[in-house]
């Protein structure tokens, strides 16, 4: 059985959890308000200050089905009391991040200084001129804005130049050697 759909979800104090019918769950918190339509074949209910989700049977996708259902309201429910952050690094020469009101200014080595908005719902946040901190209560939104960001110039394994995160290491290799 799913040990991660079985586990039950503790609602803290000052969030509340609504479940429509087709399953759209919506909760509300500290920090702002998340809404998703889940798997309608899984049954989520509420029990005093808890949640849990059950499958109807033992079929293979029911079983995928039941952990991530759960894990996504548990990342609902964290999303609107703490939110979710990720570091990223700029590394390189004369490579830098500049933020001016809603739009993140990147300085890549390119001809042209990259230019991106934040989305609704996400906040980046520049310490220094090589750090970009993106915040927000959505994981998948903070988590997806972060990788397009990294994208716009990836490490690359020589120097280590490019946007990296936090948390990443980068495999280094060795450049080209002299011939004698």
């Amino acid at each position: 059985m799913s040990r991660i759909g079985r586990m039950p979800i503790a609602i803290p104090a000052g969030v509340t959890v609504e479940i429509a019918e087709n399953n759209k769950v919506t909760v509300k918190g500290p920090k702002g308000t998340l809404e998703r339509v889940l798997p309608a074949e899984m049954e989520i209910k509420m029990e005093g200050a808890e949640v849990l989700v059950s499958r109807p049977n033992d079929l293979k996708k029911m079983k995928s089905l039941h952990g991530l259902t759960r894990t996504l309201i548990n990342n609902m429910v964290v999303g609107v009391t703490t939110g979710y952050q990720k570091k990223l690094e700029v590394n390189g020469v004369g490579y830098r991040a500049a933020k001016a009101g809603k739009k993140l200014t990147l300085n890549l080595g390119y001809s042209h200084p990259v230019e991106m908005d934040d989305p609704e719902g996400i906040e980046t946040v520049v310490e220094g001129q090589n750090v970009i901190i993106v915040k927000g209560i959505d994981k998948e939104k903070v988590g997806q804005f972060a990788a397009e960001i990294r994208d716009k110039r990836r490490p690359e394994p020589y120097k280590g130049k490019g946007i990296k995160y936090a948390d990443e290491t980068i495999r280094r290799k060795v450049g080209k050697t002299g011939k004698k």
